[in-house]
């Protein structure tokens, strides 16, 4: 059953920090139900990392929101832009990525937005289809439909400028090439974060400039990571992959403030409006919202079976205090009768270097048979089998062998 245009305004606004504009949006809304078209959504990601994560999927779920309400979604993979990178909230110019480095990481992004977006209702172009086909005089011709003052109205381009930092000529044409893709999949609708802002905007004017109607932008906000501080991000270890374990995934939901909680629920869940409600105003014990975000986020990659299997291994690891009934054994062979504790960490494949391994027993986050390991140049004998444990949620039962 089609919803109706306030229904529809209502699912779409969830979560949104802003809409240019709304009335636009209603009167989108009224002809596509008038004329039986569906609105054409667009969204578009640069392939600049090989994973996603949750902070990623902010746009996604609203994109699957477009989709369910019966609306076209186009999930653009910028290949051709990510060649020049986006300057957005940038001091310095990006290092642009290499076209094999964006086909390697576009290649895992098609393969993770079906996690969430219905691979049969979903048109997945590469921004490269048209750019490579587009010659000099007609990026000119683009370039001609905004001027150098308009841009340093940004507020990167502007600050660097300031202070006579260096402005490559190819960045401004980052936010021409985005606008230019709404102009030729004519989208009418646009999501983006709020650092997007100008470069959404930008296509609102360059399909002015031919002749199209302008595009509704729909700004959301940028998901904090775990400390609640920060934007997620891979590079501030704040960050929970889509496709991390789904005992990493409920976990670190878990380990969230109530606070940030609330958060995570208005820009990642699909609860009812009423639910959400009820959860904001406290009628929810927190423990058990926040355990219900964790399942719900945790079935929506894994599935609902290694949901429960993650929340059972929660409450046996985090509440009743046991080890995990199952834990991958890692054996190692050696001819020394004692090893280097950060070099056995490493070894396990449960730190990348000794030195992180040193850091994690500064933290007292590292422990061996339940006993915690407080001096990094602690060693342990070369004999039988322990249950070594990094942090909260990583564990591995190494068996030592002696090497013949």
């Amino acid at each position: 059953m089609v919803k109706t245009v306030d229904e529809q305004i209502l699912l779409i606004k969830r979560g949104t920090v802003e809409i240019i504009e709304e009335e636009e949006l209603r009167r989108k809304l009224e002809r596509s139900i008038k004329e039986g078209r569906p609105l054409r959504i667009k969204a578009g990601f640069d392939p600049t990392a090989p994973d996603l994560h949750l902070g990623h999927t902010v746009l996604l779920q609203k994109l699957k929101v477009f989709q369910d309400l019966g609306h076209h979604v186009i999930f653009l993979i910028g290949d051709f832009t990510g060649m020049i990178g986006d300057p957005t909230g940038r001091n310095e110019a990006r290092k642009p990525l290499t076209r094999e480095e964006v086909l390697k990481n576009s290649e895992t992004y098609k393969r993770q937005v079906f996690k969430i977006l219905d691979r049969d209702k979903t048109e997945v172009v590469f921004n490269s289809q048209w750019m490579d086909r587009l010659d000099a005089r007609g990026l000119i011709e683009i370039a001609s439909k905004y001027t150098v003052a308009r841009m340093l109205e940004r507020n990167d381009f502007s600050e660097r400028f300031k202070r006579g930092r260096p402005i490559g000529i190819h960045e401004f044409i980052y936010p021409l090439i985005q606008g230019y893709d709404s102009c030729v999949l004519k989208a009418d609708v646009e999501l983006g974060g709020t650092d997007q802002k100008f470069n959404l905007l930008v296509g609102r004017e360059l399909q002015r400039e031919f002749g199209q109607e302008p595009q509704v932008i729909i700004t959301l906000p940028l998901l904090e990571g775990t400390d609640g501080k920060l934007k997620m991000s891979k590079s501030y270890g704040n960050y929970i992959g889509i496709e991390e374990p789904p005992e990493e995934i409920f976990g670190k939901i878990m380990s969230i403030s109530d606070e940030l909680m609330v958060r995570y629920y208005e820009l990642l869940s699909e609860v009812p409006p009423e639910r959400l409600e009820e959860i904001r105003s406290g009628k929810v014990p927190p423990r058990q919202a926040k355990e219900e975000l964790a399942f719900e986020i945790t079935a929506r990659f894994h599935g609902e079976d290694r949901a429960r299997k993650a929340r059972e291994h929660f409450y046996r690891v985090f509440v009743r205090k046991a080890v995990p009934e199952e834990m991958e054994e890692v054996r190692i062979r050696i001819e020394d009768e004692e090893i280097w504790i950060p070099r056995l960490l490493t070894m396990a494949g449960l730190t990348s270097s000794n030195s992180e391994g040193r850091r994690m027993i500064e933290q007292g986050a590292v422990s061996i048979d339940d006993r915690r390991i407080t001096d990094i140049n602690a060693s342990i004998r070369t004999e039988g089998s322990h249950i070594v444990r990094v942090g909260k949620r990583r564990f591995k039962k190494v068996t030592f062998q002696r090497s013949l």
